[in-house]
């Protein structure tokens, strides 16, 4: 059984479940490689037998980490910090920093305007869509934000959408502060319907219908400003 490759889940009482649902523990000699270093965990996996641990929830699977020898963890640990600290690597490791930092750069822009695109505002509310773009791009599309934004299963104009209807609905509706049934489909529900009220607003700035003084989007960017005065003092 230790010289296994399996995926297991946690089970009770320390137990590990296999696939089958057996229930199994890790030999004394093995240690847990909790997720993190992912250079460090895919070679501990080339080099020998070793325990994936997977929870899933909903349709995602998460690892949560390798069971694997100690003695393979350690001398392939030790091998990585001799490989890491050479001259070579440090060069390759920041021009792949600069090369990230580039493409989110162009990423953070192109989303910006697909966020102005779906906007479409009235002209004489084209700079109260920039700001607004501005503030909801700031919020979605930065790395591990874990946003709509940051998916690739959907086109990145969609993703622009989702965005502004979530910013909105955070910022312009009493959403954080409902108290919502714990029946199943009811959130989702309550978001269509809040959707829908966030388009009826977006449609008046659209068509360049005047804007009343109690107007919840007018309300929500007055708030941001005042953050931000704040933030910068």
């Amino acid at each position: 059984m230790p010289n296994k490759i399996r995926i297991v889940t946690k089970g009770p009482s320390g137990f590990l479940v296999t696939e089958s649902g057996e229930k199994i523990r890790p030999p004394e000699d093995w240690l847990l490689l909790p997720p993190g270093d992912a250079a460090l965990t895919r070679r501990v996996k080339q080099n020998g037998p070793h325990w994936l641990i997977q929870e899933k929830k909903g349709r995602r699977v998460f690892s949560k980490g390798v069971w694997a020898p100690e003695s393979t963890i350690g001398i392939e640990r030790a091998r990585l910090v001799e490989q890491r600290a050479t001259p070579a690597f440090q060069k390759k490791k920041e021009a792949s920093r600069k090369s990230r930092e580039k493409v989110q750069k162009q990423y953070v822009s192109d989303f910006k305007e697909q966020t102005l695109s779906y906007l479409n505002f009235h002209e004489k509310y084209s700079e109260l869509a920039e700001k607004l773009a501005q503030l909801v791009s700031d919020h979605a599309t930065p790395v591990s934000s874990g946003t709509v934004a940051r998916t690739t299963r959907i086109p990145v104009e969609k993703r622009a959408e989702a965005a502004v209807i979530a910013w909105l609905r955070h910022q312009t509706t009493s959403y954080d502060r409902m108290t919502i049934a714990r029946v199943k489909g009811m959130r989702r529900q309550v978001r269509r319907q809040l959707a829908q009220r966030s388009n009826e607003l977006l449609k008046r700035y659209r068509t360049g219908e005047k804007i009343l003084s109690n107007c919840p989007l007018q309300a929500a960017l007055a708030k941001q400003d005042v953050i931000k005065q704040m933030t910068n003092q």
